[in-house]
């Protein structure tokens, strides 16, 4: 009964959408794959996404649990975040979503 209610069980995506100072992006990128090496249990991928030709994007990190995510939060992670924090030109819009439907290729699965 284990395996079926583990297939029952969503992931979660914690979500930002955010808009860097101009040309500074690719530093943004640099702290943000830093800041994801970081992270262990119940971490499941993450990808960060460009607006082409602008400094704006969207990072989406996909976690096992809410509190695998929560556990993940260390020292070392918040002073890479707090390093990103100035390259904002304003605050990122920040959510945690449930993944209710998933598709992957055949090849995938």
């Amino acid at each position: 009964m284990t395996d079926f209610q583990d297939f029952l069980r969503h992931k979660f995506a914690y979500v930002a959408i955010g808009e860097f100072k101009p040309g500074r992006f690719e530093e943004a990128k640099q702290l943000y794959e830093q800041a994801v090496s970081t992270y262990t249990e119940g971490f499941k991928g993450s990808y960060l996404l460009q607006n082409p030709g602008t400094d704006s994007g969207i990072a989406i990190i996909l976690w096992e649990s809410v509190e695998d995510m929560a556990t993940n939060q260390n020292e070392t992670s918040q002073a890479i975040i707090n390093q990103m924090t100035p390259l904002f030109a304003k605050a990122p819009t920040t959510a945690i979503y449930e993944i209710v439907s998933e598709h992957l290729p055949k090849d995938l699965g």
